[in-house]
């Protein structure tokens, strides 16, 4: 959609027409100290609570309370299976098949967990390579793999980076790299929405070009997940990990999921970390006998459930399943490209989008480059109630997110960004 109009009540049209709108009442929207709701635009770095989140969370409390350690097998939702209740639904949200999800652990260690098993460096092929902008955890995950298998972690770290003068990534740049290097290279591990410009990458392409000169290929999906099709499956990709606290709304800190496609489902070569929960289910519990390892990527499970965190996000699957993924996404698309025509139509000097304006290679997130870098303007926004996030050295990334931000959200985000701006 391109024929977008200025105005408040534009706007409210446009949430009128929207069939998604209810979905708002769903969330507790942060207010100020006032009582007026405030425009939360940080859904990239935390998702807003469901309302039915504490029901989910109060129900194994009280199976707690009632059953003790019974809960595993006698709860109404039964805790020693409960990973099981998100499989199939994280699976729609990330393009994948069940046999190829699981939830667990926190998003870095899956990363580890992922990498013990397909970054197998040999003499003559030991690198990895990663986008220069990676989000931090990454670049110091990968640094720290390559040290641990006695690599220098510089000489063996290589970029894929932007021109000089430019915000965002080239195909044309990887695939030389890949000429160059590609003999050298055992993983490449890209964000699959790159943190600070919102670039979202075309999965298939990089494992596609990665595989041909036979490199492992894995995403950092926390950006993506919940944001943008993924379509892991399709991707070809051998391993992805994301987190569940930012688009899928599971609070702070919350588990993270993990891809391993399915051509690895069975494969008892892999190197990899094993505990119980990996184990054979049938016979988990007999507590003797040698490792007999679960197919698919439940064989990278260590440790039973954490299950408050889960039950928080079996809520936001709940809202996911009812909503509808692509429904969600086509309602992204059109919140984001009136924010960048809202945006555009400022025709300021001082401001500008770095994101792609290509609908399909960005998810909801505007990262809006600021002109001398300086911090002030973030915080007259948020001054102003509009709650965005800066990241150095100058950007300010706004996420209008379909399940709860509105067309007049956007629009008063604008508005009070051009007062201050004047």
């Amino acid at each position: 959609m391109s024929n977008y109009k200025n105005g408040l009540e534009y706007a409210k049209t446009l949430d009128q027409n929207d069939k998604l709108s209810h979905f708002r009442d769903q969330f507790y929207i942060p207010k100020d100290n006032e009582g007026n709701e405030l425009i939360y635009m940080t859904g990239n770095s935390l998702g807003l609570q469901p309302k039915i989140t504490k029901d989910y969370i109060d129900q194994e409390l009280q199976d707690w309370a009632n059953l003790g350690v019974e809960g595993h097998t006698e709860g109404q939702n039964p805790w020693l299976h409960y990973h099981e209740y998100l499989t199939e639904a994280m699976a729609k949200v990330v393009g994948a098949n069940p046999l190829e999800v699981v939830v667990m652990n926190s998003l870095t260690a899956n990363l580890h967990l992922m990498m013990v098993s397909f970054y197998q460096p040999t003499p003559k092929r030991y690198k990895i390579l990663i986008e220069a902008d990676a989000f931090p955890s990454d670049k110091y995950a990968v640094e720290s793999q390559l040290r641990h298998h006695g690599y220098d972690d510089k000489e063996g770290l290589i970029l894929w980076k932007a021109r000089e003068g430019e915000e965002l990534v080239r195909y044309e740049d990887l695939e030389d790299i890949l000429k160059k290097h590609g003999h050298e290279i055992a993983l490449i591990m890209i964000g699959g929405v790159n943190y600070y410009t919102g670039q979202f990458f075309d999965l298939k392409r990089i494992t596609t070009l990665g595989h041909s000169y036979g490199c492992v290929v894995g995403f950092d999906c926390a950006h993506g997940a919940g944001n943008v099709k993924l379509d892991l499956h399709d991707s070809g990709a051998d391993f992805a990990v994301w987190c569940t606290y930012k688009y899928l709304n599971s609070g702070p800190g919350s588990l993270s999921g993990a891809f391993v496609h399915e051509r690895h489902a069975h494969r008892k070569d892999l190197n990899r970390f094993t505990g119980w929960w990996s184990h054979n289910k049938e016979t988990r519990f007999n507590m003797r006998g040698e490792f007999d390892q679960l197919p698919g990527a439940e064989g990278w499970q260590l440790s039973n459930p954490t299950i408050l965190s889960m039950a928080a996000i079996r809520a936001s699957m709940h809202i996911f399943e009812t909503a509808g993924f692509d429904t969600l996404c086509d309602k992204s698309k059109l919140l984001t490209g009136y924010f960048e025509f809202l945006i555009n139509e400022l025709n300021n000097e001082h401001i500008k989008i770095i994101t792609p304006n290509n609908p399909d290679e960005r998810g909801c997130q505007l990262s809006i480059q600021v002109k001398n870098a300086d911090k002030k303007l973030h915080q007259q926004l948020m001054e102003a109630g509009v709650i965005t996030d800066w990241r150095e050295p100058d950007v300010i990334r706004c996420a209008p997110v379909p399940l709860y931000n509105t067309f007049e959200d956007i629009y008063q985000l604008v508005e009070r960004l051009k007062k201050i701006l004047n």
